[in-house]
């Protein structure tokens, strides 16, 4: 958990951006000095030994090359990539600070967890396609830093959009997109779609769009403003149970805290500037409540029965063999619920989403609600899309957040392509320039129309 507060600094401009460099010099001269210490300490002290004067194994380290605010799926795979991509084994210290530590609000447990390669962004189809590639082969991956490897297994069941006649040259369009970055998708017409899933009910629908899972420090910007550069030099750390802080000196300050990663970089001074300005402009990412609803359907789908989004924004998808689904319906603008709490809203379920369930699943008219809670979107307003990357003024603070309900599904490429940044200074493997903060004060959005 943070301080209200980052203690900033101003930097020496885009030099010193990377690891290992620090306000009191090399990492190097910090042992160095920490070494002294010690033995000054030593020296005064009955005993030959060193041994600390208190207990501090409860408390984070003083320093940290990266420190990661948020340790959900994203926070978690910036570090594993980090770790993993390291040129000397050992050589680069992450901490990870979380602010609830049993994840039962944590945005990542909370998700309805789908899988899809559907989007209409080109960047979107790489990061989900690099992920389920990763998914699939987990133990493979992990076998590096697990002795044995986890037993984890992946079990892709697909993603089915429907689109009404005014959404179905949209969908056409997105298609064509897919297949260029290598997804596997293919368009049904009502009739095609009735013989796949006989289950579903395709009044209204135009065209379906059905993906599944293959085996395989002062300057200038541009136009004259002048800026200045900023750098964190140390966050401060909540001890758990205590009202004691740590301050972790560090080089780099990864903002993976989801739905409140506006509210830590507020804390950086980003947006601080006037309006308009690159100085001015916010992180544009604030918290959406989004309602789970999970139900039992003896009759309905399938175990064949893929991941489904209607025409209405009401989505489900098979959870597990007992005949339990998984779905929900988000909100428009005017009915958007305070995230201010987690309660369920029962009735948005009746009024909202079970309607167009049934209307579109006739099985479902006799479902059953076992459970229901609620979950968080880090929801991008700009444009719904990530934000990966450093910021262009705060030159230590790099971005993995915004991503409104599809970062789960594609952490493990995103976590690399923000490992890729900090130790390589470009991305690699998926170039993810749309995505930098530059394109909210640019004005240039990376509009993404397959959201749910």
């Amino acid at each position: 958990m943070l301080r209200r507060a980052l203690r900033l600094g101003l930097g020496p401009g885009l030099l010193g951006r990377g690891l290992g460099t620090h306000r009191e010099g090399s990492t190097l001269d910090w042992h160095g000095k920490v070494s002294e210490i010690k033995k000054k300490i030593q020296s005064v002290l009955p005993g030959g030994a060193w041994s600390p004067l208190c207990d501090t194994s409860h408390l984070p380290p003083e320093h940290s090359d990266v420190v990661i605010v948020g340790g959900g799926v994203l926070g978690l795979s910036v570090a594993y990539w980090l770790k993993r991509l390291e040129k000397r084994q050992g050589a680069i210290r992450v901490l990870v600070v979380e602010r609830d530590h049993t994840y039962s609000q944590a945005s990542t447990v909370l998700s309805v967890g789908g899988i899809r390669q559907q989007f209409s962004l080109p960047e979107n189809i790489q990061l989900s396609l690099f992920s389920v590639e990763f998914l699939r082969n987990i133990n493979e991956y992990l076998a590096v830093v697990d002795d044995p490897p986890l037993d984890l297994q992946f079990n892709p069941s697909g993603y089915l959009f429907l689109a009404s006649e005014e959404g179905a040259t949209i969908m056409e369009n997105n298609v064509k997109v897919q297949r260029q970055e290598g997804a596997k998708v293919c368009l049904m017409s009502p009739e095609q779609l009735q013989k796949k899933f006989p289950w579903i009910n395709t009044e209204g629908v135009a065209l379906a769009s059905y993906g599944f899972v293959s085996s395989s420090n002062h300057m200038e910007t541009a136009i004259g403003e002048k800026v200045t550069l900023k750098r964190i030099h140390e966050v401060h750390v909540k001890v758990d149970h205590s009202q004691e802080y740590q301050p972790v000196e560090c080089a780099i300050v990864v903002n993976a805290a989801g739905a409140w990663s506006g509210r830590i970089a507020e804390l950086a001074g980003i947006g601080k500037g006037l309006p308009g300005t690159l100085q001015g402009t916010k992180l544009p990412v604030e918290p959406r409540k989004r309602y789970v609803y999970l139900w039992h359907c003896p009759q309905g789908p399938g175990l064949e029965a893929p991941l489904v989004a209607d025409p209405s924004g009401a989505y489900f998808r098979r959870e597990g063999l007992g005949n339990n689904y998984l779905g929900g319906c988000s909100p428009t603008e005017e009915e958007e619920p305070d995230p201010g709490n987690l309660e369920v809203d029962h009735d948005f379920f009746q009024e909202k989403v079970w309607p167009y369930l049934a209307q579109r699943v006739p099985a479902f008219e006799t479902l059953k609600v076992r459970r229901a809670w609620a979950g968080y979107y880090d929801y991008n307003t700009f444009d719904q899309n990530g934000v990966v990357g450093p910021h262009p003024l705060v030159v230590n603070m790099y971005f993995a957040t915004g991503f409104s309900g599809h970062g789960l599904q594609q952490a493990p490429a995103v976590g690399r392509a923000v490992a890729e940044v900090m130790l390589e200074g470009h991305f690699q493997t998926i170039n993810l320039s749309p995505f930098l903060f530059n394109r909210f004060y640019l004005g240039e959005k990376a509009q993404e129309h397959c959201i749910i």
